[in-house]
This record gives C-alpha cells, structure tokens and sequence, in this order.
C-alpha cells in the first residue's frame, strides 16, 4: 500500500507529461488527478489504521560505494503517515481545483498546450515530497528535498514569458541551494562521525555526537550542536525563515493552485518535518534548539509586521504562511514536537484553503489581486466568501477559551505552540513574540476579509458587476478543506498535545510523564527506559529511546497559567476590533495612518529591506565580479588573446609558408642548403662532431 502511495504521482506525472498526445489533454489530467485521489484515500487508511510501530519497506538498492550502503526505503511512522496525508489530500484537491482555475488561463494563447504540462509538474512535485516524507536515510531524504525544489522552480516560473516569473523561479532555486548547502554538511558530517546516513544508526549515536567535539572552519565545535545548526539552515531555506524568507512572497507569480500547494502544506513544512525528524539528535543539541526557537519567533513576528500592510492578496496570505512556520519552528525548538507537528497539520487544512479561496477571489475578478480594488464581493460570491471566513476563523484562532480544543483547528494548535513557547521559558523572547503575533495575524486576517468583502466596491467598475462565482469543480476542494479547517484541530487535539498524564503517540512511540506505567510499558520495548527521567521512543523494538532528562516541555504546557491560556484570544480580539475600525468603521483612518507614520510604513511595505540589503550586498557584487571576469578576463584577456593570434600572428605565419610552396625547384633547394647549414652548426656548438 506504501508503495502504491509512493509511486502514482510518479506515474501520473508520466503518463501526464508524455502520454498526453497518444490519450488527450483531459484524459492525461483526469489521469493525474485520479491517481493522486487513490493515494490520498490510501494515505488516511494508513493514518488511521497505523499502530505506531515503525516498519521499514525496502524498495531497491540505490547506492553502494566504500561504507556506504544506501537503500531506497520506506519508512513507515507516525510522523510518516501525517506528512502522507498533508501532502496527498491537498495535492488531490489542487489537481481538481486546477481544472477550474487553469481554463483559458488568458497567460497563454488560444490553441496552446499547457495544461498536461502543468498537470505534470503538480504530480511530479508531489511525488518528490512524498519521496521526502517516506526516506529511511538521510540520503534519500535529499534526494526528495532536491527534487522538490526542481519542480518549484518549475511551477513558479510556469509563466515563462513573464519576466517576474521567471525571476521568481531563479530566486527560489538560487536562495534555497545556500540553505541546501547547510544541509549537505549536515549530512557529510553525520556520515564523517557515524559512517551512515540511516536514521537508526543516527538515533542510536546521538548520545555519543553530544560528547564529541569537531573541528570545523576556525575552530572546535560541539558535534551535536554543529550537525543540528547545519540541518536547520537547510531547514531555514526550504521554510522560508528569517534571513532565507526572500523567495516566498516571489514565489507567488505561480499560478494560484501552486501557491496552494507548495505554500500552505508541503514544501514550505520540508523544513519543519526535517527538525521533527532529527529530533533525537536535536534533543543533545541545546544550543542548537535556541537558536531554532529564537529564530522562528522572530520569523513569526517579521512575517507578521509586513503582512500588514501587504495590498495583494497573495503575497498577504504568504507572509501569514511565512509567520505560522516560525510558530512551527517555536514549538520543535522548545521540544514539543507533537505540538509542531499538530500544528503544521491543521495549518495544511486553512492555508490551503485560503489560497485557493483567493483564487476564486481572483478568477472572479479577472485576475486582479489589488485588495484596493476589490470591495463589496460577500454577495457575487458567497461560496468563496464563506470558505474564506472559515480559514479566517482557523488561522486566527477563534474558540472557546480555557477548553483547548472546542474552537477551529487554528485555535487548537496554536494555543498549544504559544503554550509550549511559555512552559519552555516563561516569559522569554519566543512567548512575547508569538503572542504580538497572533494579534498582528489577527489584523490583517481581517483586513483581508474587510477589504474584499465588505464596504462599496472599488476598482475597475465593469470588472466588480461582472464577477461571478468558481464553477463546482473549484468550490468542491473549498469545502473540502473548509471541513478540516473546522474539524482537525477537535479531533486530533489528544493524539498530538494530549492531556496530563496520558501517553500521546506520536513519532511510532510514545510521550508522557515518567509515570511507572509509562516506563514499566516502554520498558518492554528497550531495558533503557528505566533510566530515564522522561521518555520518547523513536524506533521501537531497537533500544533507541532518547529525550533529554530535562524536557518536560509537553507536560508542562498543560499546567501554564490562566492568562497565558487567554493571551492569544485577547489578541485575536484585539486584532480583530482593530481591523473592525479601521476597514469597516473608519475607512479613511488607515491612509492617514500611513501618511503620519511614514518612515514605518515604508519600512514595513519594503519588507524590511532584505531585499535591497541582500541585493546591495550580494547581487551587485557578485554581478560586478562577473563582469569583471566578462568583460576583462573573457573578452580582453582569453577574446583579446585568441583574436590577437587569429588576426595577426596566425595569417602572418600563413602567408610565410605559403610564399614557401613557390612550386620553383631551386626554392626547395635553397631551403635544403639552409636546413644542411643549421643542422652542421648545431651539432658542432653543440659537441655532437669531434
């Protein structure tokens, strides 16, 4: 079945891609998509019918040089089997959602063939994440993590003949091989200190990294700490963290349904389940967790400011994505990897829909993604409309305080990050920032909602009185989804933060307190267990159960106190008043604002500047430098050479020896006497005649 799942996005992107001129255009997507749909409905079997027992499925052997042994293989988790459905339930619906979208898509022109094209990369992509999500070895792992890459920068620059696109696609690809390049080392090292790449071997020598020191650039590291850096950096480019963000906002010159699917659940979680999955070697890695912690909350807090001030409703919606991955980032690095892991679950559901609600937003509006413009839809669209308040409602996390779960599935999740986030540190830096960010999240949720929906229309008058709503096979993925943005975080809000003192499975072993039950049960799976304090299975059956003694994260963030409980609905609330009074109440108070305060405005609306720090400090050089090697080396030195030998000294030498072959008898004869001459005067210089 694992299999089964693994390879039909592969043969649909096949059959797609190829077999489109022997079966048609609609057969090929209806192919695709089918194929993905029988995955999906493969992957919730597999969910919830897994025991939680790891299991490994061989494939093939892949490769064999020196010590190292790589096989193609399935890893079988419960870490695995969430990533399985997150990818190919949204995948599927952006397959069907993309029927409706991509028709006489005006980018292209009237005959042209694109859609199987497209079809193709969608199923090409999801078979990459999923060859991500099911590696057994670090190597395959990579493998995944590279191909999925490719088919971004496929699908972002889909638009080929746009000259944004195609910028967007090469920054995406250039700014996620310096992340990639972080990871390389990772795994280089790993392999350096452990001689494998497979992840029980790993497991079974995190102890021992923690009390190795390796030497690496200007000095002695710790290797635990080193290797986790070096696998969060890859992390960092693939989830747009700080400093690495760049690419995300471009990357929405793809077509909506991409934005979909490599924004809201897959690519951009790579990063995210990379931490998870590393995470017995993470939990030696103290320092290493820190900086993962401190660095998403700041990811959460810059994504969020620039979100606000954000006029297209895509680039809004991928700040928020950018934001609710640093929250994911928080709750790994303070060790409630169940919390990161519910977390990116719930959020695959909304952000899904969100993009593919702004879609129909645009479909509607003729392609026009100006917020400015918009104004007034709730009535030309009700379906979308409604679909989109259900995603505002998740992501902003309205529910019942104090009950933890009784709410949309944002509300479940993020209460658990922010929870975590204190009981890791009561009030540290991570808290207060998610906190600020919840209620900023909150704003410009509804300043997205305020502006496109209500007030009087703006904009291009034909375009509003012509909108309509997404035909069926668009709005059929919107309720989808609309029902896991309601339902996913109640239903599953045990299985990943649990309640106190309960054991959550999770990662095919268990969580809890160090209760003598819990102990006493794991205890049948590996005699370690009764050393430690508090446990985490990873690999049952292999004596490989690590956590640190003190991460007590998970149980702790049940017993926080009540106001940290409350915080991030008063700031929902604060968020949403404000957004309430400045697009609904007073209009004309947010230009004012805006006016007022400038320099922050500016500030805030250029993204920081990461742009134009990284373009001052990196583009420009690097292009100077290679002009430089252009215009001096290539064309003075290497042309100047060539064309210097070619236009003088070459054509001179020609023409001596053709006046040489004159064709007259005593000219051969002259050159004989001379050639007699030189070789006589050589030898007897030389001492070669005695």
């Amino acid at each position: 079945m694992e299999t089964l799942i693994l390879f039909s996005p592969l043969v649909g992107a096949i059959l797609c891609g190829f077999g489109w001129k022997f079966i048609g255009e609609t057969a090929a997507q209806w192919v695709a998509t089918g194929l993905l749909f029988f995955a999906c409905v493969l992957s919730w079997i597999v969910f919830l019918t897994h025991d939680g027992v790891t299991e490994t499925i061989n494939i093939l052997r892949w490769i064999e040089s020196g010590t190292l042994s790589t096989e193609w293989a399935i890893r079988l988790d419960r870490l695995t089997a969430i990533m399985l459905i997150v990818v190919t339930t949204v995948s599927a619906l952006v397959h069907l959602y993309s029927f409706g979208y991509m028709d006489h898509d005006p980018q292209w022109k009237e005959g042209e063939v694109y859609k199987p094209r497209f079809f193709a990369y969608l199923s090409f992509f999801t078979f990459a994440m999923l060859m991500l999500v099911t590696s057994d070895n670090l190597v395959q792992m990579f493998f995944g993590w590279e191909g999925v890459g490719v088919a971004s920068y496929l699908l972002i620059g889909f638009y080929y003949r746009k000259p944004s696109a195609n910028a967007a696609a090469i920054k995406a690809f250039v700014v996620n091989r310096v992340g990639d390049f972080g990871f390389a080392l990772g795994i280089f090292a790993l392999f350096f200190l452990v001689d494998s790449i497979r992840f029980d071997d790993i497991f079974a020598a995190a102890p021992t990294l923690a009390e190795t020191q390796l030497t690496f650039l200007w000095g002695e590291w710790n290797a635990a700490n080193l290797i986790a850096v070096l696998l969060f950096i890859g992390a960092m480019g693939k989830s747009a963290q700080l400093f690495l963000h760049t690419w995300l906002p471009d990357a929405m010159e793809g077509p909506t349904p991409v934005s979909a699917l490599i924004h809201a659940a897959t690519m951009v979680t790579a990063g995210v389940f990379l931490v998870c999955r590393m995470s017995p070697v993470m939990e030696f890695a103290p320092e290493a967790m820190m900086f993962v912690t401190v660095l998403g909350a700041s990811t959460a807090f810059v994504a969020a400011t620039i979100g606000l001030v954000q006029n297209d409703i895509k680039r809004v919606i991928a700040y928020s994505t950018m934001s609710q991955l640093g929250y994911m980032f928080v709750a790994a690095g303070v060790g409630a990897y169940s919390v990161a892991m519910f977390h990116l679950f719930t959020h695959a559901f909304f952000k899904a829909m969100l993009f593919l609600g702004a879609g129909s937003v645009i479909h509607a509006m003729h392609h026009e993604q100006d917020m400015r413009n918009y104004g007034g839809l709730r009535k030309k669209i009700p379906y979308t409309f409604a679909a989109m308040m259900i995603g505002t409602l998740a992501i902003t996390g309205v529910g019942i305080p104090l009950t933890g779960w009784i709410g949309f599935a944002g509300f479940a999740s993020k209460d658990a990050v922010i929870e975590s986030a204190y009981a890791a540190g009561p009030m540290g830096y991570a808290f207060w920032l998610l906190v600020i960010a919840a209620l900023f999240t909150s704003f410009y949720s509804w300043r997205l909602m305020f502006l496109t929906f209500y007030g009087k229309p703006r904009g291009d008058k034909h375009t509003h009185e012509h909108a309509h709503e997404s035909p069926m096979i668009m709005l059929i993925p919107l309720g989808v989804l609309s029902l896991g943005s309601i339902f996913a975080g109640a239903i599953w809000y045990s299985s990943f933060f649990g309640k106190p003192n309960e054991v959550i499975s999770f990662f095919g072993g268990a969580y809890g307190e160090p209760t003598a039950e819990l102990v006493e049960q794991v205890a049948e799976r590996s005699p370690k267990a009764s050393e430690l304090h508090y446990v985490m299975e990873s690999a049952p059956g292999e004596a490989a159960i690590y956590i640190a003694p003190e991460n007590t994260v998970l149980h702790e963030a049940h017993y926080v106190p009540t106001w940290v409980k409350l915080s991030p609905f008063i700031a929902m609330l604060l968020g949403l008043a404000t957004a309430y009074w400045f697009y609904i109440v007073n209009p004309s108070l947010p230009k004012r604002l805006a006016e007022n305060q400038r320099p922050l405005y500016l500030f805030l609306l250029n993204k920081w500047y990461f742009d134009e720090i990284y373009d001052f400090l990196f583009v420009k050089p690097a292009s100077m430098v290679g002009r430089i090697f252009w215009k001096r080396g290539d064309g003075n030195v290497i042309d100047g050479s060539i064309n210097g030998l070619a236009m003088g000294f070459i054509p001179m030498l020609t023409r001596l020896a053709g006046r040489a072959q004159s064709g007259y008898i005593f000219t051969y004869a002259f050159f004989m006497v001379i050639g007699i001459a030189a070789l006589v005067t050589w030898m007897t210089l030389s001492g070669g005649v005695e």
